[in-house]
């Protein structure tokens, strides 16, 4: 992967992507751990959820901060080599980065269709957390996603960049 100290490609997608994902996963952990700032913003669904089930709510949140956290780390420890199985997780991150982007992408489109009046909104439709979907929550999911996209592409060994292909003449 070059000599040590090298700038090593995509390394600053990858760092986006981590902090991306960890800001997810902090909103998460701060609704777990009893918070409410932006709440709203997910849906009045969610509100009622924590205020009607308080422990369930906060342990699922706290379930989905710990995911949310670790699909953000681990491919930055894998890619110091601080995480095992690296093809394994460069395997898991290039799903997890399409399926981000394919969510992210979908549901900001999807939203803003609602809001800009090209798709009918329904007589339930919250519009206060469709606004946090539109503009927020899922074009934080495709941002991250691509981000991580960005690093997988950028980092992806190609046949030239092999100790073979740099001996032949």
């Amino acid at each position: 992967m070059g000599r040590p100290g090298a700038a090593r490609p995509g390394r600053g997608f990858l760092w986006a992507a981590t902090g991306l994902g960890l800001v997810h996963a902090a909103f998460s952990l701060c609704w777990a751990l009893g918070g409410t700032w932006l709440l709203d913003t997910v849906g009045q669904w969610a509100v009622r959820q924590v205020e009607e089930a308080p422990v369930a709510s906060r342990l699922m949140l706290a379930g989905t901060a710990a995911v949310k956290g670790a699909a953000a780390v681990i491919p930055t420890l894998s890619a110091y080599r601080r995480f095992p199985y690296p093809r394994i997780v460069r395997a898991v991150s290039w799903a997890g980065a399409v399926g981000l982007v394919l969510y992210g992408g979908a549901n900001t489109l999807a939203a803003n269709a609602v809001l800009a009046g090209l798709v009918p909104a329904g007589p339930e439709t919250d519009l206060f957390a469709l606004k946090g979907h539109a503009w927020l929550w899922d074009p934080l999911f495709l941002l991250w996603g691509a981000a991580l996209l960005g690093y997988l592409v950028r980092s992806a060994r190609r046949p030239w960049d092999t100790p073979a292909a740099k001996r032949s003449p």
